[in-house]
């Protein structure tokens, strides 16, 4: 099969190529999917997953990407809830090889059913921008309605969901970014935006919750905000900076299958829109990597070459 691979942990993207690799084993409680969309994470090359197995050897060529939708070709021994045929869209695991490829092997229980209204570009820019924004703001972030919520980075790929989800959940949101972001941030369905280039965070006022995906200054600054009492929840670092009485945490997204389901549901309904950049072929995820390259919105690889 084709997929993109990388050969040298120094080399980074120059060592990223179009290569011919081995059909994946389907393992025990595994499924096998032909990829039609996948999804990546512009920093993974420089994550040590990127480059070894669960026990810590190497693996290169390793695929990157860890966001896929297609369908059903292949199950490992054991493997329920799931048929061949079946369109599914997901995680791929964090050490195995990933979705930039014609197929990939990925355990059962990351994958979801995919509706056949919602098509596979789309579903491919949701598992881990929409799992990161649910249990941040839900399982970790315990929101509720009338709650008022901070959510920075609220244009990019994560905040943008976060953004919708707090308010169909009836939060009161305030998004930060760029100039650039206030009318896309606003538009997603924020009551408030803070321009982080030309104003003050005491602006936001106090908050229940701060959802942050920036980390440093901007995430230290900004726990004062938290009312007493509040929640800190972050995907860029441990947070040094408690609020009063309050919590602070940080968290790595996992895998979810019902989460998965809840939020298809919401893209069907239109309650959801995932925000889809560049769509590019499989030949040309080197580009995309770049980051000259990287557009506003999900960047989603189109491997097979039917969308649907």
């Amino acid at each position: 099969m084709q997929a993109m691979a990388v050969s040298d942990l120094e080399a980074g993207i120059k060592g990223m190529s179009l290569t011919e690799l081995p059909y994946p084993h389907a393992a025990e409680n595994d499924v096998v999917v032909r990829v039609h969309a996948a999804g990546f994470t512009p920093g993974e090359l420089d994550w040590p997953a990127t480059w070894t197995d669960r026990a810590g050897r190497d693996r290169t060529p390793s695929v990157p990407g860890h966001e896929l939708s297609g369908v059903v070709v292949e199950l490992g021994y054991g493997t329920t809830g799931l048929t061949v045929g079946q369109r599914v869209f997901g995680m791929a695991d964090w050490t195995r090889n990933g979705s930039l490829a014609e197929y990939t092997a990925v355990e059962a229980r990351n994958l979801a059913p995919l509706p056949a209204d919602i098509d596979h570009v789309n579903a491919a820019a949701l598992p881990i921008s929409g799992l990161t924004a649910w249990q941040g703001l839900f399982t970790h972030g315990h929101l509720t309605t009338g709650q008022t919520v901070l959510i920075h980075g609220a244009a990019g790929g994560v905040g943008s969901i976060a953004v919708q989800l707090a308010r169909e959940a009836g939060a009161h949101v305030i998004g930060t970014g760029r100039t650039a972001d206030r009318d896309r941030t606003l538009a997603l369905g924020a009551d408030a935006f803070v321009d982080l280039d030309t104003e003050k965070l005491a602006d936001a006022g106090d908050v229940d919750l701060l959802f942050d995906v920036i980390g440093g200054d901007i995430l230290t600054r900004s726990t004062t905000l938290v009312r007493e009492g509040g929640t800190v929840v972050t995907i860029a670092e441990p947070p040094e900076v408690f609020p009063r009485n309050g919590r602070a945490l940080f968290f790595v997204v996992e895998p979810d299958r019902s989460q998965l389901i809840e939020l298809a549901t919401r893209v069907r309904d239109g309650r959801l829109k995932p925000i889809v950049g560049a769509v590019r072929p499989l030949a040309e995820a080197v580009a995309a990597f770049a980051p000259d390259k990287r557009t506003p919105g999900k960047t989603v690889i189109q491997v097979a070459g039917e969308t649907r």
